[in-house]
């Protein structure tokens, strides 16, 4: 017999609950500090740094030089035909990633990513204003009132101050920022610099001070990706349930664990989590339940350790009360030490290829309309689209040549001599004229394998490309 009562339809999706971290001392939090620290700094404060690479050359040690297509790193200069020094570190930053989650979870999540370390630094902020974590959650929960408009538009004002300088100080890694800060100033600026601050700072206001840990939840793919890279010696941040259970907060403490179900690893969780449910998505591995829970230990007279960094290998080891196996053999095992040669492998191979590499770089392409000319006094003559990239920062003169004893003659057009005055710094082009006399054999060939020499009139250094010379092929 059907029910008259109407049945509750299920509720498919939940407001998201804001999450207010309790401010909380220790290693773990002493830590983040630092690394907030010299990440920001760095991020700050790199563009102003100044590097002296010659008169023709920028002065910013690191640069992303859009309009002269190359990218500067202090004495390191790339060039865009060199994008595989680029391709090699994303390579290794992504082995990285690989071998520190293998090793230590999500330790770049819970210390050094982007999301993290702004999150951190608008709750700093937000506490500051509006104080610690139940002073923050009774303004949330009250009306709006003169104090509440006063706090949240004043920590907004401060959000906003943050995402602006972050979003400027993006853009000067792209210019020079001493003459980019003056344009933007004087709004004299590309509308380019001006978008691209307004989209970082509207990011930027948004990531760290309202989405936070939903980022980290649903946007970045990370999490998903982890579970395939963490095994049993992983260490990561897990809790002893075999020792804190049964918790509870009763005096007779023979008949309870060691958690007194304070829920202090709660309260300071930037995730809003219960380490003590097990393994989570949303953990982030930060180490400030572990702060947390090691003071209410303290003070209840209780071993530190109840939440700890651990192999979850060694929970039937500590169970039995044997000893757990040393950190050392959970870190370096077959994967890590695959993990960091491939590592290793690829930062050899970029660094040898840095200091192997030509500052003198040279292209050569045959014309191929028409495939050769035949001259009055029919000698025959083919035409060559030669390219000198001049990597030193001055102006230098570059002889063409072709090998010695060479029955062809070689003259590039617009000179005598076959010189080419190439200008500091840049990929100079011109056409070369490669000739073979009437009636040689070179001419009466279908086509002859030669050599086109480049050499550098002042250090000289050669360089060479091989092409074909066509002739008649008769």
């Amino acid at each position: 017999m059907a029910s008259d009562t109407p049945e509750t339809p299920e509720q498919l999706y939940s407001a998201r609950e804001p999450v207010f971290p309790r401010r909380v001392n220790g290693f773990f939090r002493s830590l983040k500090w630092w690394i907030m620290g010299i990440t920001l700094g760095i991020y700050y404060l790199t563009p102003w740094i100044r590097w002296d690479r010659g008169p023709n050359l920028p002065d910013q040690a690191v640069l992303v030089d859009m309009a002269g297509r190359r990218f500067f790193f202090f004495w390191i200069e790339i060039w865009p035909h060199e994008f595989y020094f680029v391709a090699g570190l994303l390579i290794m930053a992504g082995l990285g990633l690989f071998l520190f989650t293998s090793a230590l979870g999500r330790v770049w999540c819970g210390y050094a990513c982007p999301q993290t370390v702004w999150t951190d630094l608008f709750v700093l902020v937000e506490r500051w204003i509006e104080g610690d974590r139940n002073a923050r959650v009774r303004l949330w929960k009250q009306k709006w009132n003169a104090e509440k408009i006063r706090k949240y538009s004043f920590k907004w004002l401060v959000w906003l101050l943050i995402a602006l300088l972050t979003g400027g100080a993006w853009v000067f890694y792209f210019a020079d920022a001493p003459t980019l800060m003056r344009g933007l100033v004087t709004f004299e600026a590309p509308m380019v610099a001006y978008g691209t601050i307004a989209v970082l700072t509207a990011t930027t206001f948004a990531f760290g001070g309202f989405a936070r840990e939903q980022i980290c939840i649903y946007a970045c793919p990370w999490p998903r990706i982890q579970a395939a890279m963490m095994d049993e010696d992983t260490i990561t941040i897990g809790y002893r349930e075999w020792r804190g259970e049964p918790r509870g907060k009763g005096k007779d403490r023979e008949a309870l664990g060691d958690c007194i179900d304070c829920n202090a690893c709660v309260n300071v969780c930037p995730m809003g989590i219960d380490i003590r449910d097990g393994q989570q998505l949303a953990c982030i591995t930060c180490g400030l339940c572990i702060d947390a829970c090691d003071d209410v230990m303290d003070k209840v007279g209780k071993p530190r350790g109840l939440i700890d960094y651990l192999a979850l290998k060694d929970e039937d080891r500590e169970r039995a009360g044997e000893p757990i196996i040393p950190v050392r053999k959970h870190v370096f095992r077959p994967r890590t030490i695959l993990y960091f040669a491939l590592w290793a492998a690829v930062g050899l191979a970029l660094t040898v290829a840095l200091f192997v590499r030509e500052d003198l770089q040279i292209t050569l392409r045959p014309e191929r309309n028409p495939v050769y000319v035949t001259m009055s006094d029919g000698a025959i003559r083919n035409t060559y689209e030669l390219g000198i990239r001049n990597m030193h920062g001055e102006l230098r003169p570059f002889y063409v040549s072709l090998g010695e004893n060479s029955p062809l003659d070689i003259e590039v057009q617009g000179t005598e001599g076959a010189v080419v005055e190439a200008p500091a710094d840049e990929e100079t082009k011109v056409r070369v004229y490669v000739t073979a006399p009437a009636g040689s054999t070179e001419a009466q060939a279908d086509r002859t394998p030669i050599r086109i020499w480049v050499t550098d009139g002042q250090s000289g250094d050669r360089v060479s490309r091989d092409t074909v010379f066509n002739g008649t092929g008769q």
